[in-house]
């Protein structure tokens, strides 16, 4: 034990002395540790933030989209081409016993007017089930009911972002507000979402009865809809209910076998792994680089250990003349090593922190910090320091005392 409390007040006096030295050799250290902090923390709430988000498209989600048109072999977009109805719906509901609920939608654009103030926003034409698939509560009012429903009814639920544009911090039950030329009672507040991960609010729409959003906004006959979203019972169920409602679709719409099917499914979960892999393949590259500033940085802590062996040659050849031990030199370079790797991941890990929370705000992103990967950063710096210090340790601990002394 004495050995090496001897070997660390030798080594802080050693850089002490040459503090210039010190530092520069510690950056690459420090730049090491504070990227894998910062990116672990990025990277973290990344992960966070799309289950967050996905969380508050719906549970257990399935989307269904309308097929696409084709014209002289080229395709158009998904949606181009009307081949969904509120019958499908029914159906999927009615057959598949995997569903929980389901909810078709069609969405308009309207100016939405109270008073003086006026706000453009998206109109959601849906069924009460809209907020069960959705997992979406209410924070005032209620529901629009399946009466409403029927009767093409004046009612709306909006959300907080519209709220805001209306009424500031007022109550909007029972209001009336205009939307287009149509007056709609507002019966329900929706509890705030936030946004989603490509920017868009959730909480700007307004939520009606879709008759009456087919009747009195978009004027179109017929049942067709935008898209039907439908909710899964159990996340272990979602293949299965995809499968089958894939199945039940292709037979109600009579595509014949081999044919391409007239309509997409989209599963929340795969959207879900999709994100998580670019993240984590991001996350993954951004390590390897700082790693391979950690690499750089104990290059440099060896080269500079190996000047510093050079330098004190007569001061080894002195010590090893008076009795210390080859033993003794070893601890010495080693913890002098050690110690500069130590307070460079000591200094990277405050550095990683600030620069993660200040990247974070810049971006507006989550931020989590993970002590498991700090400790791994520091650790490894640490180990940096007996990897890349124990080779000069060794040269200086295999010195002969006589050539020692007789270095100029």
């Amino acid at each position: 034990m004495g050995m090496w409390w001897m070997a660390l007040r030798l080594a802080l006096r050693s850089l002490t002395r040459n503090k210039l030295r010190a530092s520069l050799t510690m950056l690459g250290i420090l730049i090491g540790v504070a990227a894998v902090v910062a990116m672990t923390a990025l990277g973290d709430g990344a992960s966070a933030s799309i289950q967050n988000q996905m969380g508050a498209l719906g549970v257990n989600l399935l989307w269904v989209f309308p097929g696409a048109t084709t014209s002289s072999g080229v395709r158009g977009e998904v949606g181009s081409r009307p081949t969904l109805s509120e019958d499908d719906g029914e159906a999927i509901e009615r057959e598949l016993f995997t569903v929980l609920a389901v909810a078709p939608v069609i969405t308009a654009s309207a100016q939405v007017v109270v008073g003086a103030r006026n706000y453009a926003t998206r109109i959601t034409g849906t069924t009460p089930d809209y907020l069960r698939v959705r997992a979406w509560p209410l924070s005032r009012g209620s529901a629009f009911t399946d009466a409403d429903l029927r009767l093409a009814a004046r009612t709306c639920m909006i959300g907080e972002t519209v709220r805001r544009a209306l009424f500031d911090q007022g109550d909007p039950i029972g209001q009336t507000i205009r939307i287009g030329r149509m007056p709609c009672t507002v019966v329900g507040l929706l509890a705030p979402k936030g946004q989603g991960s490509f920017g868009q609010d959730y909480d700007d729409t307004v939520v009606m009865p879709i008759s009456a959003v087919r009747a009195r906004l978009r004027h179109t006959p017929g049942r067709e809809v935008d898209q039907i979203m439908v909710s899964v019972r159990e996340q272990d169920l979602m293949a299965r209910a995809q499968e089958q409602l894939t199945a039940l679709l292709r037979q109600r719409h009579r595509v014949a076998e081999g044919e391409e099917n007239d309509f997409m499914v989209r599963n929340l979960q795969d959207l879900m792994a999709t994100l998580e892999r670019t993240r984590s393949t991001l996350s993954t590259l951004l390590l390897a680089i700082a790693c391979i500033a950690l690499l750089v940085g104990g290059i440099g802590v060896m080269n500079i250990m190996l000047v510093s062996v050079s330098e004190r040659t007569r001061e080894i050849g002195i010590r090893l003349a008076i009795g210390a031990r080859s033993a003794d030199i070893l601890a010495q370079f080693l913890v002098e090593a050690v110690t500069l790797s130590t307070v460079g991941g000591i200094a990277g890990l405050a550095l990683g922190v600030g620069a993660g929370t200040l990247l974070g705000r810049a971006m507006e992103w989550n931020v989590r910090f993970s002590p498991t990967a700090a400790l791994v950063a520091f650790a490894t710096s640490g180990g940096i320091g007996v990897v890349f210090g124990f080779f000069p340790a060794r040269r200086a601990a295999q010195l002969d005392p006589i050539t020692a002394l007789r270095h100029e």
